[in-house]
């Protein structure tokens, strides 16, 4: 799968693309004041919520229809791209013939195959860029479906946006961001560009700048920023967007790392860690040895496989060891509890022989 830029005219093709604008369209006033400052300050591409997916029913549901008139608005006023998301094949319809230029997929809607093939349908024979946001969940092959479904109608401007997954532990972020998950979709679909949207990862305008530098530092090609004129009188999700101005400084802080300096000066460093890999995955198949013997024996002696007590102790004493040595507890659960599964699986695999 080739996919194609995001150019837009105007557009200069270079890192980081910046979407920014409301996480709603809330008043036609909000919305172009909003507009015009960014557009003072250079950004391109304007972004604003008219349709609002909501966890419960009762909060703003977004203006509808009649905020893509604000956006028309503003493309003529301002100059810049309008972009807007999009759940339903009527949004679709809506949106093109406001002349709304760049549509996004909602992570909600990315977790819905049938809900995607409706989008992907509406937009049949339509050269537009499109976006897609990474679903609910970490799931990794349902974000590449949801790109194959709009390439598959024909579509080649496809880019995708980071927001992070969906967690009880939200002790930091909004979103976990698991950046290894869009690292994965660049290592899969090389071709495709990958937007950073800190503003629900984190859930907190002061958590922006760590997370687009982040971003940035995993070469991400660009930032979808939430940017409000007042943010403490926002309708929805006031605390994570920032006035224009706070979003000029973040950007001004940003340090944007070359893609193409020499990498000579890490080999060293490099081979160090190839050693230490072949260590490690030599200390795991051992291992697993040990717990292939430790299958035997609860075979032979009638004992079940998993012992509760013992697993919960060494959990903890393993996430306190790891810690000990500057490592995550996050880290250490996800390792711990990746081993011990295999290590069960194996023993499985002993019972059933």
């Amino acid at each position: 799968m080739e996919l194609e830029k995001l150019q837009l005219e105007g557009v200069e093709d270079r890192r980081p693309i910046i979407i920014a604008g409301p996480c709603s369209a809330e008043t036609q006033e909000q919305t172009l004041q909003v507009a015009r400052e960014l557009a003072a300050q250079g950004v391109k591409i304007f972004r604003a919520g008219i349709w609002k997916p909501r966890t419960k029913p009762g909060g703003f549901e977004g203006v509808g229809a009649e905020g893509l008139a604000w956006l028309k608005q503003v493309k003529k006023e301002t100059g810049m791209y309008t972009a807007t998301e999009v759940a339903t094949a009527k949004h679709v319809y809506e949106a093109l013939k406001y002349g709304v230029d760049v549509l996004w997929i909602g992570a909600r809607t990315t977790a819905n195959p049938f809900a995607v093939q409706e989008i992907a349908d509406a937009l049949e024979g339509v050269d537009i860029p499109v976006l897609i946001k990474n679903p609910v969940n970490p799931d990794l092959e349902l974000w590449i479906g949801a790109v194959e479904r709009i390439y598959n109608a024909g579509l080649r401007r496809i880019g995708a946006i980071h927001r992070g997954f969906s967690s009880y532990d939200k002790k930091i972020y909004r979103n976990q961001p698991q950046w290894h998950m869009p690292v994965e979709l660049k290592r899969r679909i090389p071709s495709i560009q990958i937007i950073g949207d800190p503003s629900h990862i984190g859930g907190k305008r002061e958590l922006i700048l760590p997370l687009s530098q982040q971003a940035m530092d995993l070469q991400f090609d660009g930032l979808i920023i939430e940017t409000h004129c007042n943010p403490d009188t926002a309708w929805s999700d006031k605390d994570q967007q920032v006035t224009p101005h706070a979003l000029n400084e973040i950007m001004n802080k940003l340090v944007l790392r070359d893609m193409a300096q020499s990498t000579e000066d890490l080999t060293d460093l490099r081979n160090q860690i190839d050693e230490i890999d072949k260590d490690i995955l030599e200390a795991f198949a051992k291992r697993m040895r040990i717990s292939e013997e430790m299958g035997m024996f609860k075979k032979e002696h009638n004992v079940s496989i998993l012992q509760r007590t013992r697993y919960d102790e060494m959990l903890e004493k393993r996430i306190a060891l790891g810690e000990s040595l500057g490592m995550s507890r996050e880290f250490m659960r996800v390792v711990v509890e990746a081993i011990h599964a295999e290590s069960i699986r194996k023993q499985m695999d002993i019972m059933n022989k």
